[in-house]
């Protein structure tokens, strides 16, 4: 067994994996993160992106460039043009992020699960009884992007954002180990609320969740630090996207939660612990 795989096996296990992302001090490492992140001398930009790729399977090949200036920049990378075809389909929801797919399914009236015998309620994670009502027993699934993968995320369907919430929080890591032992979890993260209507009336919502060592959650059309700076709250606004827009990106790997209406139905290749990449199929509507 080589040194590396020593490691990695260390560092999946559940015990060491949960002390070592949720028992330290999380916002210290996340600003600690953050402000590393960013450094631009091309020593520290170069060693850091290396251990990332050597520990995480870090794939470039895609990335719109081959130079970054930090290793922020490489978390936020773009793609190459085509990466990332989106499904056409009219009926189709597709997948904003990459990401593995974890909870999904019917929302039981207003109950979904983090994790096989975990559940929390939606009007802890959307504090909007709106909202809440829009998705009493719809459909919804979980997305956990990983260190490692493209961070931007993107349009599920030709939609309008009418309504953004932002609710601060904690940033416990959304790994297994810390799901399967911190009820309600997400419900304790920051997080971001995007409410969107289809043409068909329709509502959808993405609930984008941060987490430990993710210095922001970014949007491309508002500016989410306002609402941050207030402590949280609500703001309205009328931002058009066709399918596969990009809407923002998080600055380390985190998760979405997709909301969809009751009437859709999972696609056949969602799957407990599938990898799914921007632009494939996700959900179908009625």
């Amino acid at each position: 067994m080589t040194v590396k795989s020593r490691l990695l096996r260390i560092l999946q296990q559940d015990d060491v994996n949960f002390f070592a992302t949720n028992r330290l001090p999380r916002r210290s490492l996340s600003r600690f993160a953050g402000w590393f992140s960013r450094i631009e001398q091309p020593l520290i930009r170069d060693v850091s992106i290396g251990l990332w790729r050597y520990f995480s399977g870090l794939d470039l090949t895609e990335a719109d460039g081959a130079e970054f200036r930090s290793m922020h920049d490489c978390f936020t990378r773009r793609l190459k043009p085509g990466a990332r075809p989106i499904d056409p389909a009219p009926n189709v929801l597709v997948s904003p992020c990459d990401a593995i797919i974890g909870a999904h399914g019917r929302i039981r009236g207003t109950e979904l699960y983090q994790i096989k015998g975990r559940n929390y309620a939606l009007t802890e994670l959307l504090c909007d009884q709106n909202l809440v009502a829009a998705h009493r027993d719809g459909c919804y699934v979980t997305l956990r992007l990983t260190s490692a993968m493209y961070h931007r995320f993107h349009a599920p369907h030709d939609c309008r954002v009418e309504r953004v919430g932002y609710i601060a929080g904690d940033s416990w890591n959304v790994n297994p180990a810390a799901l399967r032992r911190v009820d309600k979890l997400y419900c304790k993260n920051e997080r971001a609320v995007l409410h969107a209507k289809l043409a068909t009336g329709a509502a959808i919502s993405l609930v984008p969740v941060g987490a430990i060592l993710v210095c922001g959650i970014r949007l491309n059309f508002i500016d989410l630090d306002r609402l941050k700076h207030a402590g949280g709250g609500t703001v309205s606004c009328n931002a058009e996207f066709r399918k596969g827009d990009e809407l923002g990106w998080f600055e380390h790997g985190s998760t979405i939660i997709v909301f969809a209406p009751g009437g859709c139905s999972l696609c056949d290749n969602v799957q407990n612990g599938a990898m799914i990449r921007v632009g494939q199929a996700l959900l179908r509507l009625p």
